[in-house]
């Protein structure tokens, strides 16, 4: 075996395609099929979108498990460890089964320059063809169309959202980034769309293959309701249900599209109301609009761009604290940082800024001068790293202040490992 670690097969699969981010299909759907993964023995779910992506994953995955059906899942990036990405019957697979999956993908690459994320999704696809599954769902790691996950023929797609984000390879508008994500879709199969305003872009691309559109507030809709939440499905089909166990207001809209997915399947996959019910309350997603306990309140959250940024804005005013709201802000430089920090400006009282390691992470300085662009009034200081943010931030709080940690999968990441260190 080339590598005894999972650490040292990531590090050598980061520079297998000097470009990093090389989208398209045409260097991984020979390997597949070499490796003979296709097609995949078993129903896909495929989820794409701007946000909510992780999210939908994690519901479906803990419904159809709670209704006792064997569900392997691939989602991407990892929060704390790369395990996590690659999860059968919701436990993230062992070191050994992640490093054989490696060394076969490498013995069937020969020469051809793979990206990591090409990588990881065949050595996902092979752990996952072999766990005999009922279904499996997969996570869209890049738009749609290009992404690596799209070697695989969907059953059903699922979009969530659809805002701008990663414009250098999906385009600046949401006309272009929506019919990148439609490239999932496949002609006569379902696709779920939980954007409620839909780009002309994305409609028409859904259109042009002849997909099954389904859309929230046309053939489905959710409310919520002092104590859990209501949903309505086609032929009036009407369901009571507690609320999401992941944190957020945004998450009703994740759950409600995830149940119009299963209605889709439920032929093939029925579940009863006590799954949904059980799974919806057993489901979690570190980084998600997370609360951890103690003083002062920490949130954790991987909001990255101004979508999600108002989704976590959204949450904070519901939830206000006594104190003052101090904010761990570090981000990726190719992100509109402005836009961002401008989503929750209103609710900051001092920003402590980090650095992100290059080439991607934006230094601290940019991100200052960043803000100076949106008027923000708040304080400002500068700090190496995100834990180093986090302790001056909590030097500076009080017991009823609470510190919002967000920016970047890496900020999360980052505080979440220093935390747990600490319980």
């Amino acid at each position: 075996m080339r590598f005894d670690s999972i650490a040292e097969w990531l590090v050598w699969q980061q520079n297998l395609n000097p470009r990093g981010i090389d989208l398209g299909l045409e260097r991984c759907l020979p390997l597949a099929r070499s490796l003979g993964l296709q097609p995949l023995p078993f129903p896909l779910i495929s989820v794409a979108g701007t946000n909510g992506k992780g999210s939908c994953v994690a519901m479906l995955e803990a419904v159809l498990s709670a209704a006792g059906y064997r569900v392997g899942a691939y989602t991407s990036p990892p929060l704390v460890s790369f395990n996590e990405t690659v999860r059968v019957c919701g436990e993230a697979v062992g070191d050994r089964i992640l490093l054989e999956a490696f060394e076969a993908v490498a013995d069937a690459r020969g020469e051809v320059m793979l990206t990591w994320f090409e990588f990881r999704t065949l050595a996902a696809a092979r752990i996952l063809r072999d766990a005999d599954l009922d279904l499996a769902i997969l996570e869209v790691g890049l738009g749609g169309r290009l992404d690596a996950v799209n070697m695989f023929d969907t059953d059903l797609a699922l979009v969530t959202s659809i805002g701008v984000d990663h414009v250098d390879w999906l385009g600046e508008s949401r006309d272009q980034i929506g019919r990148e994500k439609a490239g999932i879709c496949r002609k006569g199969r379902p696709v779920v769309c939980a954007e409620p305003n839909p780009p002309k872009g994305f409609l028409d691309a859904v259109a042009r293959v002849g997909a099954l559109l389904y859309r929230v507030g046309i053939d489905y809709e959710f409310e919520r309701r002092e104590k859990d939440w209501h949903w309505l499905g086609p032929a009036a089909k009407s369901l009571t249900l507690p609320e999401p166990g992941i944190a957020g207001d945004c998450q009703l809209g994740n759950a409600a599209a995830a149940l119009m997915a299963l209605h889709l399947i439920e032929q093939r996959f029925p579940v009863d109301l006590s799954a949904m019910r059980e799974g919806l309350k057993r489901c979690r997603l570190s980084g998600r609009q997370q609360v951890l306990s103690g003083t002062p309140q920490l949130w954790l959250d991987v909001a990255h761009n101004p979508q999600a940024a108002e989704a976590l804005a959204a949450s904070l005013r519901r939830r206000p604290c006594k104190g003052k709201t101090r904010a761990v802000f570090a981000i990726y430089a190719d992100k509109d940082i402005a836009a961002v920090a401008g989503a929750v400006k209103d609710l900051i009282q001092h920003w402590y800024l980090a650095e992100l390691a290059p080439p991607r992470g934006a230094s601290a300085v940019k991100t200052a001068k960043a803000l100076e662009t949106v008027d923000i009034s708040a304080g400002v200081s500068i700090h190496p790293d995100p834990r180093a943010a986090l302790a001056a931030a909590k030097k500076h709080s009080a017991p009823n202040d609470r510190i919002v940690v967000f920016g970047s999968f890496e900020t999360v990441r980052s505080v979440l490992e220093l935390e747990s260190s600490q319980m």
